[in-house]
This record gives C-alpha cells, sequence and structure tokens, in this order.
C-alpha cells in the first residue's frame, strides 16, 4: 500500500473511531405514522410517501452544519414524483452499486444484496471472503481511490447509485468527477454517528435501497436486544470500571478520540472507565506522547493499538511507553484478531453493522468474570 494509501485509511479510521457529529437530532422521529423511527441514528430519515419514500441524509461530513439531501426512492415500475430533479432520484430496488467503503458491505451483504455489489473503492483493505473471491474472479471493480478514481470503469459498470462518505464536504474532487460522468450519488454518513446502535442502525437505509425494510428492521432488533442485554449485565453485575487507554502516536502525536465518541460509548457500555471520557470534541483530539503518557499512567487496559501484533512493536515507538502499567501486566488487547492476508480487518469493516459483538469482547475483557469461556472475535490478546 503506497503512503497515500496509508494515510487516507489512517484519516478515515481515525473518523470512524473518533469523531462525532455536530448535529444533534432529536432521536425518535416526529410524531407522524409515516415516518419511520430512529431510535438512534440522527443523520438519516425515511418518511414513507404514497408513491416513494423519502430519505433525507443530513450533515454528511464533519463540520456540516444545517445541510442535508434528498433522495426520492421510487419502486420500479411506478412514476417519478414531479418536479423533482433526477439526481434525487433512485428507483428501488438498487440492482447495481458502487460502494466507496467496505464498511458499507457487511450490511450489503447481511440483507443477502452482495451480488449487486459491481464496483469497490480499496479491494486491498476488504476481508469479507465473499467479496475477496469476487476480486479474485474479476466479477467485482476496484475503481480506485478518489483522485486516482477510474472513470472509464465506473462508466462502464454502469451503476444505478454510488454510494459515497464525505469528509472535506460537496466539493471533493472525486466527487465533481463522479457527478461529471453522470452518476447518481449517495452520502453515507454512518461514521459520524457517536454511538454503536445509530451506527448499525443504517442498516435500515440500506434496507430501503433494496425493498427490505421489514428484513433490515429484523436484523437491527436482534442487534438492539443483544446489544442492550450485554449492557444491563455489565451495568448490574459490575463494580469496578477500570481505566481504559487506545490507540498509538502517529508520527509524534497521537490522536485521542474525546468522550463524546462511539468507542467512548463502547468502553462505557463495557463498564470501562475512558481516561479521556470528560473531553468533548468533534474530532479526533491530537496530543503529544509526552501529555498522553503522564494521562495514561491511570490506566488499567490498554486497547485499540493500531496494528500492532507484539509488544515489542509499542517500545520500538517510544520506550517510556513500557513503564505503564497495561504494559507491566500484560493488559494489552487490540482490535486486529480478524485481518486478511492483504491487510483488510474486519473490525472496521462488519465492526459497525455488530457492535454487541465488539461490546461483548471488551466487557469479557474488563470484566472476564461475567463472560466465562468467552472467546473473542474482533479483539486478540498482544504477548
Amino acid at each position: 500500500m503506497t503512503d497515500f494509501r496509508v494515510l487516507t485509511a489512517l484519516v478515515y479510521l481515525l473518523l470512524i473511531d473518533g469523531c462525532i457529529s455536530g448535529n444533534r437530532e432529536t432521536k425518535t422521529a416526529a410524531s407522524n405514522d409515516s415516518v419511520k423511527t430512529r431510535t438512534y441514528a440522527s443523520h438519516f430519515r425515511i418518511e414513507a410517501k404514497k408513491d416513494y419514500s423519502l430519505l433525507t441524509i443530513s450533515n454528511p461530513w464533519q463540520g456540516a452544519d444545517n445541510i442535508s439531501y434528498d433522495y426520492y426512492l421510487v419502486k420500479k415500475g411506478q412514476s417519478d414524483p414531479p418536479g423533482i430533479e433526477p439526481e434525487q432520484i433512485i428507483h428501488v430496488p438498487v440492482e447495481k452499486i458502487i460502494a466507496m467503503s467496505t464498511t458499507y458491505l457487511s450490511m450489503i451483504h447481511e440483507l443477502n444484496a452482495g451480488s449487486s455489489v459491481v464496483g469497490i473503492s480499496g479491494s486491498g483493505l476488504l476481508y469479507n471472503q465473499y467479496f475477496r473471491t469476487r476480486i479474485l474472479k474479476g466479477d467485482l471493480a476496484d475503481i480506485g481511490y478518489e483522485d486516482n478514481l477510474n472513470k472509464e470503469l465506473v462508466i462502464k459498470l454502469d451503476p444505478d447509485l454510488i454510494m459515497v462518505y464525505g469528509v472535506g464536504g460537496e466539493s471533493t474532487g472525486y466527487l465533481s468527477k463522479l457527478r461529471d460522468i453522470g452518476m447518481k450519488i449517495m452520502f453515507n454518513a454512518d461514521y459520524l454517528e457517536d454511538t454503536p446502535l445509530g451506527k448499525a442502525e443504517w442498516i435500515k437505509v440500506f434496507g430501503a435501497l433494496y425493498c427490505k425494510e421489514n428484513e433490515a428492521d429484523r436484523i437491527f432488533i436482534d442487534i438492539t436486544e443483544k446489544y442492550e442485554s450485554i449492557r444491563k449485565l455489565v451495568k448490574e453485575k459490575s463494580d469496578n470500571r477500570p481505566g481504559v487507554m487506545l490507540g498509538l502516536p502517529w508520527k509524534d502525536t497521537w490522536f485521542i478520540s474525546p468522550g463524546n465518541s462511539y468507542i467512548s460509548r463502547l468502553i462505557d457500555d463495557a463498564g470501562g472507565y475512558y481516561l479521556w471520557k470528560d473531553k468533548y470534541s468533534l474530532t479526533s483530539m491530537p496530543y503529544s506522547i509526552e501529555n498522553v503518557w503522564l494521562e495514561a499512567r491511570r490506566a488499567d487496559y490498554w486497547l485499540n493499538i493500531s496494528s500492532v501484533n507484539h509488544s515489542g512493536e509499542i517500545l520500538n515507538i517510544d520506550s517510556r511507553l513500557a513503564d505503564l502499567e497495561p504494559f507491566r501486566k500484560g493488559n494489552l488487547y487490540n482490535n486486529n484478531n480478524r485481518v486478511s492476508p492483504e491487510g483488510g480487518n474486519d473490525y472496521w469493516e462488519s465492526g459497525s453493522l455488530y457492535p454487541q459483538v465488539i461490546l461483548e469482547d471488551i466487557a469479557s475483557i474488563l470484566h472476564p468474570e461475567l463472560f466465562p469461556g468467552h472467546k473473542l472475535f474482533y479483539y486478540k490478546k498482544i504477548k
């Protein structure tokens, strides 16, 4: 992977793990029978109309304020609503889609719609065996990254929809390229949701795109019930909250997830005390190694340690880190237990859809007495 792709992947993973939305919509839909309830997500809304569904995506990138995009989901065979721009109309069920992030694939696959994916961005970051096999067979195309986008290939694939993530706003170069060749684009803002269940609830968006709303609702209900049962067990049965630190420095800067982030919520629900829980920020916070080291002396456990597979790799970055209690006691756990030979990490791919599995992993690390015999799924102990 080139330095550019490493940096692109790092930035996106920091956004997923550490950033939250500045937009705080009401967590439940308005009092209207035609509006499907969003229990946790704050960046989408689906409203059922007579002849179509109106999907609204709000503030789909960091720093966006009062920005929304409306998409009219019209079932094939139905007439398009009058007066609507063609680029806002999506005929459903979607038959061909390009996913600009591998995080969307788990939701599509869970709805048994994997065959609809004709293109992706970043095949080297794939974990899912179904999609990796299709890549190897030449049945699934990699359209490239952002400014290295293969426009000719996109045109050849002729997708019904390209799902993208927003980082730098609507003016991002590759979005302009896609629009210039007449592609329909939909923003996905799942990475901006600040709760684990908020991220997972985006399966309802895919349910609407594939006309599998009931199936998506059932999947999300199952996820929610399992997540809440684990959270309640830990809350009722645990009597201590171990201190938790995260990450590693990147070129002498340690990017810290704030206390109002997705990962902070997971740690809290798993019965841990995140050391930066009281810090509020809309982005990951840059700290010096020295400042993090001083705070991290209160840590009992160290999680999400970049791509580390052995404790010696930590010392190669800064030998002082050996003095931290989690290092001395061997309480080092990384979220890279499921990694493809090419480097695709399933934590970032399917973890967004299965927060209950991540929660049980973290809770079993912090409170092993409550989960006897639990086998870690996304996490592994670093020795």
